[in-house]
Order: structure tokens, then sequence, then C-alpha cells
């Protein structure tokens, strides 16, 4: 495969989808949206946790939720082992709120001295923000250390944590374009995509390592000998993968779908940046020192 002969083509095609989902951004805050549709976690609400007293369907309680509140991207919790709920809307008037309970009340029978009413703070959505930074962070430094400590070359390692914020970037992206919830399930959708795009990329970068054996000595021709060599592995995991997840998509609920989607985006992503992106930048940073 070509991959060197097309680095410029590669990083115009990225930074065309990134700008792209700028756009979609700066689009959805000129009219008000806002850059991201915040869930509870991350903007604020209100948590009600109901004591259905019998079994339940989720999907049932979030079409009724959706009805009477118009929000899509409520949350619905079944409590482990119990026959209660536990849904997070955003803030909303007392009436919505009441009206909620009573249509589920007529719905299911319960006592309506069984709900348990409670607010999230804007203040607690500010530190699940924070600590959302923070582990995105801590995940991209320790990942630089690991893959220069195992390449013993800090080029190398500069070149996947590079690879992994471009997916990094395009996966907060997806957020905005899709309009997905924003909510605490985010942070685990970003480690997941960090740790599969980086285990992607160390294998074709041990493959380079070990054709330095062979002593090729065009920087060029060594890039697209180890993609070539990797590259069924590489698309045959992917898809594996990506073919669970999908199923998860069309199967699963809303907050399944919410979940599914990005991580979808990101997998396609972590696989091209990690044959593409992370192996172009390398040949780029080697020719420059050499």
């Amino acid at each position: 495969m070509k991959i060197v002969e097309n680095k410029n083509k590669f990083f115009l095609l990225s930074l065309i989808i990134i700008l792209v989902g700028v756009a979609f951004m700066i689009y959805n805050y000129v009219n008000g949206n806002g850059i991201f549709n915040y869930d509870v976690e991350f903007s604020g609400g209100t948590s009600i946790r109901i004591d259905i007293g019998k079994d339940f369907s989720n999907e049932d309680i979030e079409k009724t939720v959706s009805k009477i509140t118009g929000q899509s991207s409520a949350q619905i919790q079944r409590v482990l082992n119990k026959n209660q709920v536990m849904i997070k809307i955003k803030s909303t008037d007392k009436k919505i709120r009441d009206d909620l309970i009573d249509e589920l009340a007529k719905n299911y029978g319960f006592d309506k001295k069984s709900v348990a009413i409670s607010d999230i703070s804007a203040t607690i959505s500010n530190e699940m923000q924070r600590s959302a930074i923070i582990a995105v962070v801590l995940a991209c430094l320790a990942i630089l250390i690991y893959i220069s400590i195992r390449f013993k070359n800090i080029k190398t390692g500069s070149c996947a944590v590079i690879a992994l914020l471009h997916d990094t970037i395009i996966t907060i992206l997806s957020y905005a374009v899709f309009r997905i919830p924003l909510n605490y399930s985010f942070i685990a959708v970003v480690l997941t995509i960090l740790g599969y795009s980086i285990n992607a990329t160390i294998v074709i970068f041990d493959r380079m390592r070990e054709n330095k054996m062979f002593n090729i000595k065009d920087d060029a021709e060594f890039v697209d000998k180890s993609v070539t060599q990797t590259m069924r592995r590489s698309l045959f995991t992917s898809l594996t993968t990506l073919l669970s997840i999908i199923c998860l998509y069309f199967m699963g609920v809303a907050s399944i779908k919410d979940f599914s989607l990005p991580i979808i985006i990101g997998i396609i992503c972590g696989t091209y940046s990690s044959i593409c992106i992370a192996t172009s930048l390398w040949f780029v940073m080697n020719k420059k020192s050499a």
C-alpha cells in the first residue's frame, strides 16, 4: 500500500473532517442549540427514583418520559435486583415533572409516595467535565511514556499520541455533529477508543521495528512494507469488533445507541489513523531529522 506517497491526501482528509465537525459546532451554537447536547451529568438536571413494585420495560418508560418532557436523551436505569427505576432528565418546570409522575403512576399503579426526587447541581456537572478532561490527558501522557520506552524513541511515541489526539478530536466532534447526548459514558467511549487505537498502532510500529533488521534504506519503502504486512490483521480485527458494536446499535435501546455510535466512529477513525496517520507522521518526523 502506498502510504507515504499519499500522506498529504491523508492529512488533508483528516483536516477536512475536523473542519466539518467544527462548522457543525459553530452552526449549533449560532442557532442557540449549544455546541454539544449536554446530558444531565454535564448540564445539571433532575433525578427521579421510583419504586414501580413490579416488572417493567426500560423502553416503555423511556417512551413515556420522551412524550411528557419532550427530551429524547433521558437516562433510564433499572436499580439492580429491584423493581425500581432511576430516571434522569434535564431541568424542567414542576408541572411537567408532576405530569410525568402522574402518567407513570397511571401506567404502573405505584404509590406516588415512593417517588424520590433530587436535583443534580451544575457544580457536580462541572466536576465531571474536569474529570473527563483529566482522564484523557493522563491517558495520553501515559501512552506517550509507554511507547517512548517500548520503542526507545520519543518521536515514535509522539507520532502515536498525535494519532490518538486525532481520534479523540474526531470522536468528540461526532457528538456535536450527530447531537449525541454528552454524559458520563463519554469518558468510557474516549478511553475505549484510545486503548483500541493505540493497540492497532503498536502492531504496525512493532512490524516496523522488526523490518529494521533487513536494513531497508528507503524510509518510504520501509513504511509501506510494514503497513502492507499488517493490513489484513488490522482490518479483520476492526471489522470483527465493528460487527458486534453495530449489532448493539441496531438492537439496543436509545442509551445503548448513544454509547455505541461514537464507538463505531472511533473504531473506524482509529483504524484509519493507525494505518495512515501515525505511519505518515513517523515518516515525516524521521525524514526531517535525517
